[in-house]
């Protein structure tokens, strides 16, 4: 975990679904000079401790609210990326007076249900939940023999995109844990994604954001923007808030934004939250 306490407003920075603290570098530097930062990493992810259950986010936003009580921040703004938006929405809902504010990039969409991306009939929902759980058993934990060989592999397919910088970097060379005969897998292991994931289908996000009581920002990829459907339940979400912006990062992707474009993200975050003083 990565923190930094004063007399500052805090801010809690939670990375996404197998990210990691260092996805924030490019990030982080922008808010130490007006902020006290908090940059965990979340349960079973990056350096934290892997158990083998307790990865809906309910439990996660526990952990946080914990580790909050433990270095004794009253309050603080979130600023969440994906999962962490959802981990950020539980933990405002359930501890409204701790939560000056909420960066929620992600978080816009049921996966099923009233403001669920799927839409068909019980029968339906019952078939496409066993087709997408077999797919998560065909995830491979694979093998490297060295962070630089994982990394240039990363490198390679994120040059060809046109996307690779130092911050996709630090990000990569965090993301492996060595196995007992000293080679590499990935922190994130199987059966965590899994059971987030599938804890993930029978979440009904308007039952937390009917209790936020907090200003939220939202920032929606291209892509979601894009999406009729999601921009609908974003509509039906922000409805439910006393206090709220939409903000759109151009060219944003989904989750890398905080790393693909950190400094208009960071901006976007920092113009938030000037509203709050």
């Amino acid at each position: 975990m990565r923190h930094s306490l004063n007399s500052k407003p805090a801010i809690l920075f939670l990375h996404f679904s197998g990210g990691n603290l260092n996805m924030w570098e490019g990030i982080l530097p922008q808010f130490a000079q007006d902020y006290s930062i908090i940059a965990p990493d979340i349960r079973g992810h990056g350096q934290s401790d892997k158990p083998e259950t307790g990865y809906h986010i309910d439990q996660m936003a526990e952990d946080m609210y914990l580790l909050l009580q433990h270095l004794q921040v009253d309050k603080c703004h979130i600023v969440g990326s994906s999962m962490g938006a959802e981990v950020g929405l539980s933990l405002a809902a359930a501890h409204p007076e701790r939560v000056l504010s909420l960066v929620c990039e992600g978080a816009l969409n049921n996966e099923f249900g009233e403001y669920g991306i799927f839409q068909g009939t019980a029968e339906e929902i019952v078939q496409r939940k066993e087709q997408l759980r077999a797919e998560l058993g065909e995830r491979e934990e694979r093998i490297f023999n060295s962070i630089e060989e994982y990394v240039a592999e990363q490198r390679a397919e994120l040059t060809a995109e046109g996307l690779w910088n130092e911050y996709f970097s630090a990000f990569y060379e965090h993301s492996l844990q060595q196995l007992p005969d000293g080679k590499y897998t990935y922190c994130y292991l199987n059966r965590v994604r899994t059971e987030y994931i599938v804890k993930f289908w029978d979440l009904s996000f308007e039952q937390y954001y009917q209790k936020i009581e907090c200003p939220v920002l939202f920032l929606p990829s291209e892509e979601e923007w894009a999406d009729e459907s999601i921009r609908r339940n974003l509509d039906a979400f922000a409805g439910l808030l006393d206090s709220y912006e939409i903000t759109r990062i151009p060219d944003s992707l989904h989750a890398y934004v905080w790393m693909q474009l950190p400094l208009p993200a960071g901006q976007a975050v920092k113009n938030f939250l000037n509203k709050q003083l």
